[in-house]
């Protein structure tokens, strides 16, 4: 007989609980857990699963914990704390992702034994099959989002709050940059369609495509070769923003994990491209970015501080500047939900703070005439319209390169967009020239 982590779905419920256990009690990061945590499991099934329930978990959390507070005599003690990530893993099946019953219930009480929870094995069945019967509790969108944050999106967008929590509760598609020096967007789309992906244009995003039922990149056909990127709409629009000059010297100030200094060289190979990460590991997702992308070859990559520009800088100005900027990610709390457990509101301070001293040292690197690109993806104004009012008044050579309404609605100097406008992710921008020398 099969060992029971051997049986079939049990071991994707050890590891979903574990991953969840880390980000709900060790403070650590849902991307970063996955990442370790997918290889291990050879079948991409599996890894598709092991993925959907640690985001239905994480995005009901506060749902599926008012049920254990509701149908358990006392809290869970701390020591319990993988069982009630387990639980989560049991919830997440049966409610959000809404998969058969009996398998689910039986493969998530095997885990437990597998756990070495043997003894809690009844527990797990009891409350399931509970949650089975009497389903989930409800609970507002903004229920999962920190007293204070909840109150600083509620005072920055009166209007729009309630649909901001209600389109970061859900998935969001999944957008595709398609690297048109490889492969046409139409031609990509076919490949696609030919996989059983439905994919479509939209107007507008010239290398986009949109695909709104859940798949694995490794599935679309050409990823590995480097034909395509996942990158969310909004993002793609930085480099419309940004629109340096053909063969121009371009700084990515932030550049990690690449996608958008990819998107750029993808549209202009002869750009003289300088890619600036702080953290030397980061900045070897760029290298492998590029390297799958077939671009880069000539590109400068420099592990430093950014705001240290003495130390890296050669002297020669650059003709536009991105500085996508550390930010809350309140922009993306649907593609990142553990950001609503991380975050604290002494956060906020020190991020705002952070982007002014990034705007400053980055300014005076940029040629006259030259285009800075300020983009966050918040939804706060503190790190967005503030922030961009704050930098004009210090700097009076610089003037606002206006942005249409492709890019969101008008929010100070910059523009806005909120999480599900048009499908697409919260992301702030602002472009300013610097003024000709006299």
């Amino acid at each position: 007989m099969a060992a029971p982590r051997e049986r079939p779905g049990v071991e994707v419920r050890v590891r979903a609980a574990a991953v969840l256990d880390a980000v709900l009690h060790g403070g650590r990061s849902l991307k970063a857990e996955l990442a370790q945590a997918l290889p291990t499991l050879p079948d991409p099934r599996d890894r598709a699963l092991l993925e959907a329930i640690c985001f239905a978990a994480l995005r009901n959390r506060h749902r599926f914990d008012a049920a254990l507070g509701a149908w358990m005599p006392r809290p869970l003690p701390r020591r319990d704390a993988p069982l009630r990530a387990l639980l989560h893993v049991g919830f997440a099946q049966l409610d959000a992702l809404a998969l058969p019953a009996h398998a689910a219930v039986a493969a998530t009480v095997e885990a437990a034994r597998a756990s070495g929870r043997t003894h809690q094995a009844g527990l797990v069945n009891a409350l399931l099959r509970r949650a089975q019967r009497e389903g989930l509790p409800a609970a507002d969108a903004d229920a999962a989002w920190p007293d204070w944050l909840r109150a600083q999106v509620r005072a920055d967008w009166p209007q729009d709050a309630d649909a901001i929590f209600a389109a970061s509760a859900v998935p969001g598609p999944t957008w595709l940059r398609v690297n048109r020096a490889r492969t046409g967007v139409a031609e990509y789309a076919q490949r696609l369609h030919e996989a059983g992906i439905d994919a479509h244009a939209v107007d507008g995003l010239p290398d986009a495509l949109r695909v709104d039922d859940p798949v694995s990149p490794l599935a679309m056909p050409g990823f590995a070769e480097g034909d395509a990127s996942v990158q969310d709409a909004a993002a793609q629009r930085v480099a419309d923003a940004l629109s340096p000059p053909r063969g121009g010297r371009v700084l990515d100030a932030c550049a990690a994990p690449g996608g958008k200094s990819a998107h750029l060289l993808e549209r202009d190979p002869t750009l003289q491209l300088t890619a600036l990460d702080v953290d030397a590991r980061r900045l070897r997702r760029v290298c492998d970015t590029f390297d799958r992308l077939g671009v880069g070859a000539d590109a400068r990559l420099l592990a430093a501080d950014a705001t240290d520009t003495a130390s890296w800088w050669d002297g020669t100005p650059f003709d536009a500047i991105l500085l996508d900027a550390p930010c809350s990610a309140t922009g993306i709390v649907r593609r990142q939900p553990d950001v609503l457990l991380h975050r604290r509101a002494t956060d906020l301070a020190a991020l705002v703070a952070l982007q002014a001293r990034l705007l400053d040292a980055l300014w005076p690197l940029l040629a006259p005439g030259g285009r800075l690109l300020y983009a966050t993806c918040s939804v706060l104004q503190a790190e967005n319209a503030a922030q961009a009012a704050a930098f004009l008044e210090r700097h009076a050579d610089a003037e606002v390169a206006p942005l249409g309404d492709d890019f969101g609605r008008a929010s100070g100097p910059g523009r806005q967009r909120l999480p599900g406008d048009e499908g697409m992710d919260g992301f702030f921008y602002l472009v300013v020239r610097k003024r000709d020398a006299a």
